[in-house]
Formats: structure tokens, sequence, C-alpha cells
């Protein structure tokens, strides 16, 4: 396959990091997006040194539609065209109860969760599918599936991600030329091993390790389009 251009939202987060590394590492132009400039800039660098190629960082608050629009016109320009829009943005907000769910926790939830992916997602659409090899990613929730009292709004809200990318994945399956993929990766939590340094006595079960979260990813290239379009992968625990 030749050289794509894959752009990482969240790429400030551990799994941006790896995700940014290993599709950099398989000799593809990355860009890596975050919404701080230091933190972006301090991923990027990491990832380029591991990768042993440059991994470009942009500023955007991926919250703002307008702004979103105009870092995907960027990017298109710059590298004439998009093949990878991996959607790695997120956060978590909890609770003890149903009763205590917050209104200022959904809006938080809302805000990076849902809004961000429904920004990013249309914002590089057409380029998703004028591309030979398009594919939009997204890390989903097994909560989703079996929401909890305590954590009600983070579900409600990974549930609400995951049907907009069901709903680009009948986009892609409706287009002229179907090429594009669009695939939800599943996990109960994800680990990186910063988080086990600073917790070495904590076991993690049921984890699953950034670097699994980026060759699933990486992977997701090496199948047909329409044989992966609207699945939920849900990936396994680290060993």
């Amino acid at each position: 396959m030749n050289s794509l251009t894959v752009v990482v939202a969240g790429g400030s987060s551990p799994s941006g990091v790896a995700a940014a590394t290993a599709f950099s590492q398989a000799g593809h132009r990355v860009y890596t997006i975050g919404s701080t400039p230091e933190r972006i800039e301090a991923a990027a660098a990491a990832s380029s040194e591991k990768s042993g190629r440059a991994v470009t960082p942009l500023v955007c608050d991926l919250t703002d539609h307008d702004a979103v629009e105009r870092l995907a016109e960027r990017i298109g320009t710059e590298s004439g065209g998009v093949d990878a829009l991996l959607h790695l943005v997120g956060g978590w907000r909890g609770g003890t109860s149903l009763l205590d769910q917050s209104d200022a926790d959904w809006d938080f939830l809302h805000r990076h969760v849902v809004q961000t992916l429904r920004n990013t997602s249309r914002a590089f659409l057409p380029a998703l599918l004028a591309s030979e090899h398009g594919r939009f990613v997204m890390v989903g929730s097994t909560v989703a599936e079996k929401p909890t009292a305590k954590g009600a709004n983070y579900a409600a809200a990974k549930a609400a991600a995951e049907a907009w990318t069901q709903a680009i994945a009948d986009a892609f399956r409706t287009a002229e030329s179907p090429r594009a993929a669009a695939v939800v990766l599943a996990v109960k939590s994800l680990v990186d091993d910063a988080q086990r340094a600073a917790s070495p006595e904590r076991k993690f079960p049921g984890y699953t390790d950034v670097t699994q979260l980026a060759e699933a990813a990486l992977g997701l290239f090496a199948q047909d389009a329409s044989e992966i379009n609207g699945t939920r992968l849900i990936l396994p625990a680290w060993a």
C-alpha cells in the first residue's frame, strides 16, 4: 500500500501517541491534533522519536465546527487529501448513582465525546469518500452495551458517538463508489506503560493496551472496506 495521510484527533493522549507512532512507523504521513500547543508538540515529538519519522502536530479546538473545517481544509491542501481519521478524543465523568449524574458532567461528555466526533467526521467526510482507502475509526466502549447507574452519562455519550459512527458507515455504504469504512474499536478501558508504572500494584483487568489499539487501527487497511464497514470490534485485554 502506498503512503497514506492519517489524521489523529486526540493526539495528546497515550492512545494518540501510540497511533501516531504506529502509522508513522508504517511509512504513512501523520497529522496529530490536540487543543494545547505544549501537549500536542510533546506528543508529536515522542511519536517522531519512536518512529524515526516526522509527525506533524496541529492545534485545534475540535468542539468548534468552524475551526475543524479550517483544519480539514489546511491538511487537505498540504497533503492533497486525507485517507484516515482516527478519532481518539474522549474523557470520563461518573458518579455514585443515577441521581448524581450531573448536567455539568453531561455537557463535558457531550462536547468531548459526541460533538468532537460529529465535527471531525463531517469536516473530513468528503476527503475520506474520495480516498482509495478511506477509514474512519473511533474508540467505543463496552459500557455502551451494559450501562451502569454510576456511569450513565458516559455510557449514553458513548452510545451516541457509536450511533453516529454507524451513520458514517451508512454514508460510506451508499456512496457512488464505496471504498471507505467506518469502524468502532470497543474497549473496556485503555492502559499504557506510564499508568502501569505509576500503579504497579494494579492489575488493570480487562484493559486494552494503547499499542493494541494502534495495531488494530493499522490492520484495518489490510482488509476490504466492504467487509469491515459498520463493524464493531471488541479488542482483547492486554496480557
